[in-house]
């Protein structure tokens, strides 16, 4: 006599794929849901001015297309008509980019930053559109209050920055981009941290540059360091081989947050050099 083989019963079967489902449905509405607080580290408390570098600047107060009140400051250099555009990383505010601000200036530029919706005086809470928005009333502001022309300023973006400034660079067509540690979009970067939960994740804040390089026809320098602990190297390479030409890659060395000032001097001879070039448009 032979023994059948039984396996588990077909309503047994069913019930475990339908927990399975729903699991994964909550899992995926969680992650929806933290998102913003993963994504976004705001700091309200400004620490310093322009003034502790040694540095001149002015207070600015800009309205967004949807109302939002934002915080920036400006830093002039007399005689000079060039200015950078500065869009910062997903962390801090304003104060914490004296370093940066400081190398710029050093190289004989204007400057204005801003702080995003939710960051230091700027009101209302952080989103990818929101940050859109903000970059896109920066720019204006320059164009209109400042009187500078397109090719007169430098788009530049660190982190999360490099995605809006990338965003910002198709619809306004700037004449110089500069992407430092760079994404290529926030699928990859989730794939990164949580490789087998990302692929039920759906992405609050797509981020998505890859889209989006392709549409740039400005110089675009990208800098990034393989011994970037937050941002992937690869992702960096993988933006910067989906960009058009003309551009130039510059490899940094140190961590995320500090690799721009470990790679000195070399890292301010790139940008100079990459600022001072001329145009082939």
């Amino acid at each position: 006599m032979k023994l059948q083989k039984r396996g588990l019963p077909r309503k047994t079967v069913i019930n475990g794929f339908i927990l399975v489902v729903i699991s994964m449905g909550l899992l995926s509405g969680l992650l929806y849901l933290m998102q913003p607080s993963m994504v976004f580290y705001p700091y309200r408390d400004l620490v310093e001015t322009p003034a502790a570098w040694g540095l001149e600047y002015e207070e600015v107060y800009l309205t967004s297309s949807d109302g939002i009140r934002l915080h920036g400051w400006y830093l002039p250099r007399e005689g000079v008509e060039e200015v950078v555009l500065f869009l910062h990383g997903n962390g801090g505010n304003i104060s914490h980019r004296g370093a940066s601000i400081e190398i710029f200036n050093q190289l004989g530029l204007n400057v204005f930053i801003i702080d995003y919706r939710g960051y230091g005086n700027s009101e209302g809470s952080p989103s990818e559109k929101g940050l859109y928005e903000d970059a896109r009333t920066a720019w204006q502001y320059l164009i209109e209050r400042r009187g500078f022309k397109s090719e007169q300023i430098i788009l530049f973006g660190r982190s999360i920055g490099a995605a809006v400034a990338t965003k910002l660079a198709v619809e306004v067509e700037p004449e110089r981009v500069i992407l430092e540690s760079a994404f290529s979009r926030s699928r990859d970067m989730a794939d990164r941290v949580m490789p087998i939960i990302s692929r039920v994740a759906v992405m609050r804040y797509p981020f998505n540059s890859m889209a989006r390089i392709k549409n740039i026809n400005a110089r675009l320098l990208v800098l990034h360091s393989p011994d970037d602990e937050i941002i992937p190297y690869r992702l960096g390479e993988k933006l910067f081989q989906a960009a058009n030409e003309p551009k130039q890659f510059v490899k940094l060395k140190g961590d995320h947050n500090n690799g721009f000032m470990l790679s000195q001097p070399n890292y301010e001879q790139a940008l100079a050099r990459f600022i001072n070039s001329k145009s082939n448009r």
